[in-house]
């Protein structure tokens, strides 16, 4: 029994079904593709904590200096009473938002994971007696409904995550979440900005290897879930820079011509040798560009903060 509301959007058998879809169409894609939320079970999980901590990898220690530096400020600027996070995992770095505002009553995690949200729930209420936690299972691609809590509200996308999604994928994610607000709701986002490509392809090809035994997780993924036969050691990591687009494309490289079988999904994949199968876009941004697409979704962008060295940007827009 859940000591906070716990409200599930997503059927139970919601993750086999999505896994299925994306093998099947990801993997008879040319090219072929697989979404990066299939690098998230357990191990995943805690692969990419590692990689947080690792010395190439900066997002995550910028995006929490900004955080630590100008959550009073956004705590002052939007007033509000309920937090909602989209993608919470962890919570842990809610955590500065929460400290810098003693006025909040609720907050709402979104996440696919339940049991990552119950965690964060019962320790959050155990840290702050005062605080009310309403979690939601769901899918934040997907449309949502939001609990009903007090107004204003303050809704945040951190990490950079929203550059996971292709132009087009954003900007109906975008619409989408201004659909939640309603006047004087604000939008915290996260963006990881354009930088040295060096800098970059670095982040996402560290020295020990921990970025490519994340990027394989995918394989170790399927294999279990959908009986396939990926050998991981015939696939190599590679992370590109498309300056074009300006994005981090993560890919497995086949080593040799192979055939890889997926039975739960009837199909067999040929791939030839040095064929990429792509698992991560991670798109990089100007403020500009985020301004012009915070508008093309009815955002009014009012803040925008970076860190000391300014590779990471955290923004605040309004409902318009």
């Amino acid at each position: 029994m859940s000591p906070f509301p716990l409200t599930r959007t997503l059927p139970e058998d919601a993750t086999d079904a999505a896994l299925r879809s994306d093998v099947l169409r990801g993997l008879t894609h040319t090219p072929r593709t697989l979404p990066p939320k299939w690098f998230y079970d357990a191990h995943g999980s805690d692969l990419f904590e590692q990689i947080t901590e690792l010395p190439e990898y900066y997002p995550t220690r910028a995006e929490r200096e900004i955080l630590l530096a100008r959550a009073p400020e956004i705590a002052a600027a939007t007033g509000a009473r309920t937090l909602v996070e989209l993608g919470s995992g962890s919570s842990d770095k809610t955590r500065h938002l929460l400290d810098a505002m003693p006025d909040l009553h609720t907050y709402v995690p979104v996440d696919v994971s339940e049991s990552a949200l119950r965690q964060a729930g019962e320790a959050l209420i155990a840290e702050r007696s005062g605080l009310h936690v309403h979690a939601l299972i769901a899918d934040f691609t997907a449309a949502l409904t939001l609990p009903d809590t007090p107004v204003p509200r303050l809704v945040a996308f951190l990490g950079g995550t929203v550059g996971n999604l292709l132009p087009a994928e954003r900007a109906g994610f975008l619409d989408s979440v201004r659909a939640l607000m309603s006047p004087g709701d604000a939008l915290l986002l996260g963006t990881d900005l354009v930088k040295d490509a060096s800098v970059l392809v670095a982040a996402y090809d560290d020295a020990a290897g921990v970025t490519a035994e994340f990027n394989k997780n995918v394989l170790t993924v399927v294999n279990r879930e959908l009986g396939a036969d990926f050998d991981l050691d015939a696939f190599g990591h590679v992370a590109l820079w498309d300056a074009e687009n300006e994005w981090i494309e993560m890919r497995l490289r086949s080593r040799r011509a192979q055939t890889v079988k997926i039975p739960a999904v009837d199909l067999a994949v040929d791939f030839a040798a040095g064929e990429d199968l792509r698992t991560e876009v991670s798109a990089k941004f100007r403020e500009d560009g985020v301004r012009g697409e915070l508008a093309a979704a009815g955002l009014k962008l009012t803040h925008w903060w970076t860190d000391r060295e300014a590779r990471f940007a955290l923004s605040l827009s309004m409902a318009r």
